[in-house]
C-alpha cells in the first residue's frame, strides 16, 4: 500500500498530556502528546460506541475512552478486549512540526484486524 506524508502542524498545538482530533481525507485521527513529549496517532473513534478518543485521558501509554472507559494502547491500538482495536499511524516530529505517514487507499472496516492494526 502506498503512503504519503502529512504535515499536521506545530507541536505546540497539542498541549502536553492531551490529544486533538484532525480530519485527514475525511477520517478523524486523534493525535496525542504525552507528558513526556512522545507523540501518538490513532483513529479517533472507539469501536464500541464511537466515543471521541481524542477527548480521553492519557497515561501509561494508553487512552481511556470518555464514553465507557475502555482503554487502548497508543502504540499498538489494542483495546482491553481480544478483538477490540483501533488503527495506529506512524507519527513523528521534525523540529517544531508533526508529520504523519498516511495510507493513500482507505482500509475498509472488514479488513481491519487487531493483529494487523499496528502496521
Amino acid at each position: 500500500m502506498k503512503k504519503r506524508f502529512v504535515n499536521i502542524g506545530p507541536i505546540d498545538r497539542i498541549p502536553l498530556g492531551q490529544g486533538i482530533s484532525f480530519l485527514i481525507d475525511g477520517e478523524e485521527i486523534a493525535v496525542f502528546r504525552s507528558r513526556g513529549g512522545e507523540i501518538f496517532a490513532i483513529e479517533n473513534r472507539c469501536p464500541h460506541r464511537q466515543g471521541p478518543l481524542s477527548e480521553g485521558i492519557i497515561g501509561g501509554g494508553k487512552v481511556i475512552c470518555p464514553l465507557h472507559g475502555h482503554k487502548f494502547d497508543l502504540a499498538t491500538g489494542q483495546g482491553g478486549e481480544k478483538h477490540e482495536c483501533v488503527r495506529v499511524f506512524k507519527v513523528w516530529k521534525d523540529e517544531d512540526q508533526i508529520f504523519m505517514e498516511w495510507p493513500t487507499a482507505k482500509i475498509k472496516p472488514q479488513e481491519k484486524d487487531c493483529a494487523m492494526v499496528g502496521l
